[in-house]
């Protein structure tokens, strides 16, 4: 007995001292996020925010940080929003990428930008990432366990600038396929199902904080086709949530995928990215209550981060 009482005990005082260092890691990660690498970032980025300033939460893999600009969207409307997208993002890190965002955010909208849908690494590293990433978020040392040689070394500058999770990428490498790549068919793309029980969490949470899900696919010929066309379609009216496929809509937006596209129609550069924004500004306009920040005292940080972001043009 006396055994297992000294065992729970360390094992009480080994969380308490974790919960104490995770405390000290987070508020350090939010006061160096211009300093923080890799996959840890947006969490950081987006939890330094102010709380409850942010109207539009942009979530996904990195079709999502290339196609919506927060800038662009607060130059058009005056909307504030945030895009936490990451390269190859999980369908784990979104859930968790929310629920940090959900800590101090209200946002109106959900944009969940549906590549990461489709993303299934296997048995293996599903598993993985299901344990790991609810570790990092109750405890995040793990998460930013490097944060502290950079503290005491000094900060250093990664060289890295972002608007609000949007990065200026202006080159452009063609997209030389058929622009009809969104050819009809009756057949559907299997959605994995390990990402219908996640979905199911991330619905919960924006129904819990009164935001509305957005399922929106950005234009990429190397990532999309009607199969996933239909496959989302189907999933958006089964859990009756609005759904805009730009695949469909490349005309109406005006894509060239000559000028466009910043990796052979893998991604859209910035042009392509403002054109997906300034579409995705009227939809927002016309389908949700989001108010209309600029002039208001609260927001001059930014009114003038727009100025960067246009002067950086």
């Amino acid at each position: 007995m006396k055994r297992q009482k000294k065992i729970v005990l360390f094992i009480f005082i080994f969380v308490l001292i974790l919960g104490a260092l995770s405390i000290g890691a987070q508020k350090l990660a939010y006061s160096m996020k211009d300093s923080v690498f890799g996959r840890s970032r947006s969490f950081a980025a987006v939890g330094a925010e102010p709380k409850d300033t942010i109207d539009v939460l942009v979530i996904g893999d990195s079709e999502s940080y290339t196609s919506i600009s927060p800038m662009d969207l607060w130059i058009r409307t005056g909307a504030t929003s945030f895009n936490c997208g990451q390269p190859g993002q999980r369908i784990q890190e979104t859930r968790f990428l929310l629920k940090e965002a959900l800590k101090t955010q209200s946002p109106k909208v959900v944009l969940l930008e549906t590549n990461v849908m489709f993303r299934d690494p296997g048995f293996i590293e599903n598993i993985t990432m299901s344990v790991v990433e609810p570790v990092r978020y109750y405890f995040p040392i793990f998460r930013y366990h490097n944060l502290w040689k950079m503290f005491f070394d000094g900060k250093k500058d990664s060289g890295y600038i972002a608007y609000k999770g949007f990065e200026i990428r202006d080159k452009a490498v063609p997209y030389e396929g058929s622009s009809q790549y969104m050819e009809e068919t009756d057949a559907t793309e299997k959605i994995p199902e390990f990402v219908y029980h996640y979905m199911e969490d991330i619905k919960k949470m924006c129904r819990e904080n009164d935001a509305e899900l957005l399922l929106v696919s950005a234009p990429s010929p190397c990532n999309y086709n009607y199969k996933k066309h239909n496959a989302l379609e189907s999933y958006a009216k089964e859990n009756g949530l609005p759904y805009i496929d730009l695949n469909m809509k490349t005309e109406e937006l005006g894509i060239n995928w000559k000028t466009d596209s910043y990796d052979k129609g893998d991604h859209l550069n910035l042009s392509g990215a403002q054109k997906v924004t300034a579409y995705m500004a009227k939809y927002l306009q016309e389908n949700y209550s989001i108010p209309d920040h600029r002039g208001e005292k609260a927001y001059q940080e930014w009114e003038e981060l727009a100025k960067k972001f246009r002067q950086y043009l």
